[in-house]
């Protein structure tokens, strides 16, 4: 055969060459990170994704048949219609892909993001919903899977079918476990105070900031505005005061006590844990004594605008009335700055508080939050588009201006004179430090280095620093967390199913052709002989 017909060994052999030559390398599968939605509940309503296990095809958004798809869509394509249809057709999962640096997004895009947010919690769904942050090898399985998606509304069939036999899919499935509830996971406070100079029974001014963040993502909510600002205007002012306290010149007539909450995106947790261990089972504490006002301290990093959130308006010749006249005095320093007091009565028909000074109203003590935000309902306090972004200088102004105003209070400053005029630079490296890192309440245990860090920063500057925990209660908890929210995905390449079929076929036909030529071997050898053999020259 090698020596006299070549027809016969290009059918017998060709087989074999392409079965033994090793098939050139091909990216089989990718691996990525994916952040799961919120699943949490909280006074006994759940929220968010209740499911975590991922196993199925994936699919965009276009194709017109969803059911036990992983649907992928890019933020830039995102909308809620098309995330309700993705639900509405009993669609596998839901992959959201962010672009590795979000600040790049168009401002209009972030916008609607942030308001769409609140809207994808509001309702629980057993959907599994993650969010992926873009690279190059997921941006290519988006763009592949896109291409199969849209092929399948072709007019013709035939296409369809080729497309679908030769296109290439991806099953997406996750490494981990299903998600499950975390039993006996604590919520971590802090407290530190400073005491003041003059008698036993001295007024006490309290400042309090939550230091968790919250975002559709617990993996991707760093809070930098919200609350990371409150919390680093409230070191630094820990800091600026105990150096005044250190001094006898200026220590003042007033105990100051700090307090840092956890579980603040969750219906301030901590800050009701705290009030309660401190008015109901102490007979000693500085709540229970003259406290002359609460101020918490809320997203205070960006903007031009500074509110003061009250519950009751405060009267004239109390110390509530002072730092609000203060607060007045001061912004005049600033002509960039707009102050402003907000009224809003305490609703406690709503499931959560809209501000955390609330909690210290209910306890009958005077309280306000200050805030850039006008509203509690402002999308900017929980989103994971609250990125590492904060206007340092915006943020270095109304740090002076809470400071020069509390300074003018504790020292009875009556004259129009600037209390304090700096603010160190390490004001920077708080916020830095802060957003540099997720802080959602799931992720932060007593044991996390947050805690760690800013019990070690209150304790350089404040006395008596101690930890106040709160667990939910077993029998009617009134909030549970969920694990599982940070995952392993992968994305392996795979064929459709037709292209089994299609593939079956081939080889039943080559086979059928094989067992044909073996069975009448003479009678295609000799069709064969006679194509190939030489023909008689003519005379």
């Amino acid at each position: 055969m090698f020596k006299s017909s070549f027809p016969l060994t290009f059918i017998v052999f060709l087989p074999a060459v392409l079965i033994l030559v090793s098939p050139l390398p091909a990216e089989a599968a990718h691996e990525f990170t994916v952040y799961r939605m919120q699943q949490y509940d909280l006074q006994g309503q759940n929220y968010g994704s209740r499911n975590a296990i991922l196993n199925t095809e994936a699919r965009t958004v276009e194709a017109d048949v969803l059911s036990r798809r992983c649907v992928l869509m890019r933020l830039a394509d995102f909308s809620y219609e098309k995330y309700q249809k993705a639900l509405r057709q009993s669609a596998g999962a839901v992959v959201l892909v962010l672009p590795t640096n979000m600040s790049t997004l168009p401002q209009d895009i972030v916008q609607q993001f942030m308001e769409l947010e609140p809207e994808l919690l509001a309702t629980e769904t057993i959907v599994p919903v993650y969010f992926a942050l873009e690279d190059d090898e997921l941006l290519s399985i988006y763009t592949q899977t896109q291409d199969s998606s849209t092929s399948q509304g072709s007019s013709s069939a035939a296409e369809v079918l080729l497309h679908s036999a030769t296109a290439n899919g991806f099953q997406m499935v996750t490494s981990g476990a299903q998600s499950k509830a975390v039993t006996d996971w604590a919520i971590t406070s802090l407290e530190g105070r400073l005491t003041g100079v003059g008698g036993e029974d001295l007024p006490t001014i309290v400042l309090v900031a939550h230091y968790d963040s919250f975002g559709v993502a617990p993996w991707l909510s760093y809070g930098a505005d919200s609350n990371g600002s409150g919390v680093a205007v409230l070191l630094e002012l820990a800091r600026l005061f105990s150096r005044l306290y250190s001094h006898k010149r200026t220590h003042a007539g007033y105990n100051l006590l700090f307090f840092l909450s956890g579980g603040g995106k969750f219906n301030y947790q901590g800050t009701k844990r705290w009030l309660e261990d401190n008015l109901d089972h102490t007979e000693s504490s500085l709540l229970q004594d003259n406290v002359a006002f609460v101020l918490c301290l809320d997203t205070l990093g960006n903007g031009d605008s500074l509110h003061l959130h009250v519950s009751k308006p405060p009267k004239e010749g109390s110390p509530q009335h002072a730092l609000l006249r203060e607060l007045q005095m001061v912004n005049t320093f600033y002509p960039d700055l707009k102050f402003s007091m907000v009224h809003k009565k305490i609703n406690l028909a709503d499931d959560t508080l809209a501000w955390e000074h609330e909690r210290f109203g209910i306890r009958r003590l005077p309280a306000f939050t200050l805030s850039r935000l006008d509203s509690h309902r402002s999308v900017a306090r929980n989103s994971i588009m609250d990125i590492p972004h904060v206007d340092l200088k915006k943020l270095s102004r109304n740090t002076k201006l809470i400071a020069e105003a509390l300074a003018r209070v504790i020292y009875n400053l009556t004259e129009k004179v600037r209390a304090m005029s700096l603010v160190q630079d390490q004001l920077t490296s708080l916020i830095d430090w802060l957003a540099s890192q997720p802080r959602a309440a799931q992720l932060v245990d007593k044991d996390s280095s947050v805690v760690s860090t800013l019990e070690y920063y209150m304790g350089h500057y404040l006395k008596d620093v101690k930890r106040h925990f709160v667990k939910a209660d077993k029998r009617d908890p009134e909030f549970v967390f969920y694990d599982q929210l940070k995952q392993t995905m992968n994305a392996y390449r795979v064929k459709p199913a037709v292209f089994d079929l299609l593939l079956a076929l081939c080889i039943a036909a080559y086979l059928g052709l094989v067992y044909l030529a073996v069975q009448h071997f003479g009678v295609l050898y000799s069709i064969l002989r006679r194509l190939t053999a030489p023909r008689a020259k003519q005379h």
